[in-house]
């Protein structure tokens, strides 16, 4: 196969642009993975050691008190992006890296969140899927009324098994 600068090929869609190099791939896929965590890889280090261990970061709900009341991650800090700038310096320590979240990969409220801090120096993650992904893993929650669970989405994480191997 030719190299993947001049490889075209017009009648495939995947193809159409080629694949960067693999030095450029190790780039951004390195790049991608500073800048994100996924739920299943929070929720593990959050319960490690029952629970009751430093996981080495801190996680930020950063949507409206309404949306924190239906449901956040155990152990979150609730901060909503547009009070960042106010409250961040008496909830966080610059020293402990943050892991932001909003609802779901369709919102970008995690990134202005992440953005909004890292801007004012923390290290920072967004994590990748948001509430609702924490949600559709299987993951507790609380909420007003208290913690619940609701089973996991198969199309999400897997059935039957303790984490996906990923």
């Amino acid at each position: 196969m030719k190299s993947s600068a001049v490889t075209q090929n017009t009648r495939n869609p995947v193809l159409r642009v080629a694949p960067a190099s693999p030095a450029e791939a190790v780039a951004h896929f390195a790049a991608s993975l500073a800048f994100h965590a996924d739920v299943s890889d929070v929720a593990a280090a959050l319960a490690a050691d029952g629970g009751d261990g430093d996981p080495g970061f801190v996680v930020v709900d950063s949507r409206s008190t309404e949306s924190w009341d239906q449901g956040h991650v155990p152990g979150a800090i609730h901060l909503p992006t547009a009070l960042i700038p106010e409250q961040a310096g008496q909830l966080l320590d610059k020293q402990v890296p943050v892991v932001t979240y909003c609802w779901g990969p369709g919102c970008d409220g995690g990134a202005r969140a992440a953005l909004a801090l890292a801007e004012l120096g923390y290290q920072v993650k967004e994590m990748l899927g948001g509430f609702e992904y924490w949600v559709r893993e299987g993951f507790e929650f609380e909420t007003w009324a208290g913690r619940e669970r609701r089973p996991a989405d198969p199309l999400t994480a897997p059935v039957g098994a303790e984490d996906c191997g990923c």
